[in-house]
């Protein structure tokens, strides 16, 4: 589903992905985890088009598709969905009139037909619910005054609404208390535990792993995966630390 080789990227001339190889099969969900400066973030936001971005070797395929050929709109578009580490604020703009312009520009891409505002409201009242979300919420403008708990669950209604193939979350457990982590761990299983779909999940800590429960669990340092392994991985991470399993790797 995702395939990633040989991946090189900078930031402002400066090297941070350093060759990261990468595969993540249909109906597999895949953590990522590491020390800060490790280029998690990075991967992130190569993988959506963010400008600022550099590729400067490597390769990436998604869906079959060579995905860094593609800009920011055609990956979400041919089903990517990004979720950021600090989602930003939209004023003067609705969660309602920014989900169904997103949701009915995707569908006009894929040649199908757009959603009735009706319909639209359908769907969005279905995903709030999942994520525990009151419709009041969607009503206000993207994020403005929302606490980072709510941020998070409103960016996972975006993506149970937009549907998509893939997901790339970075570090959605950051700033969510034990009852919103819950909640949004058990949205992320709802949404993209499907023989069709795949996520890359990143994060620092065990807590949204024992909700998700990810199929393979990678070590990303200084630019690479230098190790991957079941979800025990995450538990050695928990317990030992970085230091101890980068070392085994490396000897």
């Amino acid at each position: 589903m995702l395939k990633i080789e040989n991946l090189h990227a900078t930031v402002a001339d400066k090297p941070i992905l350093k060759g990261l190889t990468l595969e993540v099969a249909p109906g597999e969900v895949h953590a990522i985890m590491g020390p800060n400066g490790a280029g998690k973030s990075t991967l992130s936001n190569v993988l959506g088009g963010k400008p600022g971005y550099e590729v400067t070797g490597g390769s990436v395929e998604f869906l079959g598709q060579d995905l860094l050929e593609l800009d920011p709109h055609e990956r979400a578009a041919s089903g990517l969905f990004l979720g950021f580490q600090y989602p930003v604020e939209i004023p003067g703009v609705s969660n309602v009139q920014f989900l169904r312009e997103a949701l009915n520009a995707q569908r006009k891409y894929r040649a199908e037909e757009p959603l009735s505002g009706g319909e639209f409201l359908k769907l969005a009242k279905e995903k709030a619910a999942l994520l525990k979300m009151d419709m009041e919420m969607l009503k206000r403008q993207v994020n403005v005054g929302f606490s980072g708990g709510e941020k998070k669950r409103a960016e996972m209604v975006q993506m149970g609404i937009l549907n998509p193939r893939f997901a790339v979350l970075d570090e959605t457990d950051s700033g969510l208390d034990i009852d919103a982590l819950r909640v949004v761990g058990e949205g992320i299983n709802s949404i993209m535990r499907a023989p069709d779909k795949g996520a890359l999940l990143i994060t620092h800590y065990q807590r949204l792993l024992d909700v998700v429960k990810p199929d393979r669990v990678s070590v990303l340092a200084d630019g690479r995966i230098v190790q991957t392994g079941g979800p025990e991985l995450a538990l050695r991470l928990e317990d030992e630390g970085y230091d101890a399993v980068m070392a085994e790797a490396a000897a």
